[in-house]
């Protein structure tokens, strides 16, 4: 048991000793803030979004940097694991994208500002936050859609890899959000139909109309146009995953 001098010794002495070190720590971490977080990257577009961000109130259902709602996606890395082909098409209208499920609001965003979001977003990214988010263990395989390349996608129409993927896989790379379309040529489709030429373009025109209440979105809605739909048409059937079908 210590004498009243000494726990007084004690007190203070691991009071100064704690306070010098944490002292230490907050300057050591005040010195590094500039480097890690870029902070020679905070260009007018990038501040422009975090205004954005603030003023809807993004945070109400997404998550940067560990901080807060989780009844929407985490965006600390969504422009590696997106793409900013994919993003824009989503802000410019996210119902489109993903028909006939939860959707986020439609703010209305003009060609700027959905620039400068993904600035922003970008600028997130490039934080060095010590690998934060961690990648769930059990979390299905998933890489960046846009400029996807090697093995099949080294020929994939380009509209191919950032509409399709983002859902999508195809040799090993993609989303798994909708079955993989390996094999796709004569596979049965979800409506029972083969995936014949035709059939695939027809699926393709209007997924809804194939299958009410698909929660794959039409091809036209986010900017694939006629030719290149035949072009995605006749890529996937020169290639093609004996599991599912479309959804």
């Amino acid at each position: 048991m210590l004498a009243k001098s000494q726990a007084k010794k004690f007190f203070l002495g691991g009071t100064i000793g704690f306070s010098v070190v944490f002292l230490g720590l907050t300057v050591d971490t005040l010195r590094q803030v500039p480097a890690r977080s870029h902070a020679d990257a905070l260009t007018q577009e990038v501040l422009r979004g975090r205004r954005i961000w603030d003023k809807n109130n993004c945070m109400g259902c997404h998550t940067i940097f560990g901080e807060g709602a989780y009844y929407a996606p985490e965006l600390t890395r969504v422009v590696e694991r997106r793409g900013k082909d994919w993003i824009r098409l989503f802000l410019h209208d996210p119902a489109k994208v993903f028909p006939n499920q939860r959707q986020m609001v439609n703010y209305g965003f003009d060609k700027d500002q959905i620039e400068d979001v993904i600035a922003f977003l970008e600028w997130i990214q490039n934080v060095d936050t010590n690998g934060f988010p961690a990648k769930p263990d059990l979390a299905p395989a998933q890489v960046k859609t846009a400029g996807a390349a090697g093995g099949k996608l080294a020929s994939a129409p380009p509209k191919f890899k950032v509409v399709c993927m983002s859902c999508h896989s195809l040799d090993g790379q993609g989303a798994s959000v909708g079955p993989a379309l390996d094999n796709l040529s004569g596979r049965e489709s979800v409506t029972g139909k083969e995936f014949t030429p035709e059939y695939l373009d027809k699926w393709l025109s209007d997924p809804q109309a194939e299958k009410s209440g698909t929660a794959m979105p039409n091809p036209k809605d986010l900017g694939v146009s006629l030719e290149e739909r035949k072009e995605i048409a006749s890529f996937l059937l020169s290639h093609g995953g004996p599991q599912g079908g479309v959804r």
